[in-house]
């Protein structure tokens, strides 16, 4: 470290970073050796000597870009609990510094010659990651990923396989974290999948795996076409090719399944039946593992049912009362005594319903912004749609209720006086239907509350930078984690 410092100090505004680069490498190296981030007591170590890592404007791109990605990648970022203020502090200090930095660079006036389609995609997988799983999202980190949303765009053309892959599995991680929706960002989506089917001869397993699991977390965001003939091209790719992992063919089946959905949720369309076949393949392929993860267990759990074959596995589903679910229960109860409501019910070995009308068939879902693509209350995402399409696939009315108005209480009285009605009319009136309550005029979905696939095969990239950084030249490398 005192080396570095020497070095940055000595050349000033000409010094480019490329040993501080080289330092951040050799990190993340380590970590990948262990074939672990680094532990608490590691990052304690190592924070102690980060407190002096400077970082300034004059750094070149690759310095920038393996930097800021080697030391995510190795965990130099990730909270750990407990954790001391000093290392919280140095984290926090040398963070803003690099993302400072990248925005700077985004910035400058003409455009940085050295900026490249392959730094772009492996910082905004490191933007993804540093929100992953609802982390509160770091000073900067909007602005950054504004920034490297315009590279995006103005790059478009440069991008292969494996980082319209990355970069699509990263959007779609951004957004599902509470990234707005933004015009660079409906761009750069919409760019990347009119590249996809020109690119899906040169995708690998796994990448192939993250487009498919990307675009189904996506939901409603990508248009119905686009999507299907998207997803009909990939799974051929997929079909009995034993170089796909376990791991994803359950990311491709989730992904499959959420096409499916989105199909039988539309009455104009009658595509279903080539990508059922798929779902089928890719679940045979299954059948004699035995997940202990929960969310690779709820995946097969909906795939028995939608196909309707015996479920191989009993999933696990932790259970949540929102306090909008319990107010909405009350006041339905308190105007219907007699009616019989059940709460967080798992049926068919579905995820659990909110409320449960046995006596009815009908279920009643009451939504939060986690529901829908960037919290917008008109988008519904990828698991919200399986959710209602798996329930109305099963026999049940759906009824899907928004909490985006849910102060007024007018609005919460015809709700309710709706729900009546319903429930006075003769059940086979209904049939198996997905039904909006009329308080908006947007039409408002359910959610899979509390389960989202993982990203555990996201090493594409990560692999990829490594490579990078060991041959600053064009050859890359792939390797799964």
């Amino acid at each position: 470290m005192n080396d570095l410092m020497s070095k940055s100090d000595h050349f000033g505004h000409h010094y480019d970073g490329r040993n501080h680069g080289q330092y951040a490498s050799l990190i993340k190296k380590y970590t990948s050796a262990s074939k672990r981030p680094l532990n608490p007591a590691e990052q304690s170590q190592l924070i102690r000597l980060l407190q002096n890592f400077t970082v300034t404007q004059s750094w070149n791109w690759r310095s920038l870009t393996t930097t800021l990605y080697s030391f995510t990648s190795a965990g130099v970022f990730t909270p750990h609990k407990p954790m001391g203020e000093r290392v919280k502090l140095t984290q926090a200090a040398l963070l803003s510094k690099l993302l400072d930095a990248t925005i700077f660079k985004c910035n400058q006036k003409p455009q940085a010659w050295d900026i490249d389609a392959q730094g772009i995609a492996n910082l905004l997988w490191v933007m993804a990651k540093l929100v992953d799983s609802g982390k509160e999202w770091p000073p900067g980190l909007k602005e950054a990923v504004a920034e490297l949303l315009t590279q995006v765009n103005i790059q478009k053309d440069q991008f292969n396989a494996q980082a319209i892959a990355n970069l699509l599995w990263a959007m779609a991680k951004l957004v599902d974290n509470g990234q707005e929706r933004t015009p660079e960002l409906n761009e750069a989506i919409a760019v990347l999948l009119s590249h996809v089917n020109a690119q899906k001869t040169h995708l690998k397993p796994q990448e192939i795996a993250n487009l498919l699991w990307a675009m189904a977390k996506l939901g409603e965001f990508v248009e119905l076409n686009m999507a299907t003939s998207t997803f009909e091209s990939l799974v051929y790719q997929i079909s009995y090719n034993p170089q796909f992992t376990h791991h994803a063919i359950l990311m491709s089946l989730w992904g499959v399944m959420v096409c499916c959905a989105r199909l039988s949720l539309d009455s104009n369309t009658n595509r279903n039946h080539v990508l059922e076949k798929h779902m089928d393949d890719l679940f045979t392929r299954l059948e004699n593992i035995s997940p202990v993860n929960e969310e690779d267990q709820s995946i097969l759990a909906m795939a028995a049912c939608w196909l309707g074959k015996p479920c191989p596995v009993t999933p696990y589903y932790q259970t949540t009362t929102s306090k909008y679910q319990t107010i909405f229960r009350n006041q339905l109860q308190s105007r219907i005594p007699s009616l019989k409501i059940e709460e967080e019910k798992s049926l068919h070995s579905l995820p659990p319903v909110d409320l449960l009308l046995p006596d009815h068939n009908i279920i009643i879902e009451v939504q939060g912004p986690s529901h829908y693509v960037s919290g917008d209350f008109k988008t519904r995402n990828g698991s919200t749609l399986l959710k209602i399409a798996l329930l109305r696939k099963s026999g049940f009315e759906v009824i899907e209720i928004p909490v985006n108005e849910f102060w007024n209480k007018g609005l919460m009285n015809r709700c309710i006086d709706q729900i009546k009605t319903r429930v006075d009319t003769p059940a086979q009136d209904h049939g198996a239907v997905s039904f909006n309550i009329g308080w908006t005029e947007e039409a408002k979905v359910t959610a899979n509350k509390g389960w989202q696939f993982s990203d555990h095969s996201y090493l594409t990239a990560e692999e990829h930078s490594e490579q990078q950084t060991r041959k600053p030249k064009r050859k890359r490398k792939r390797k799964r984690r």
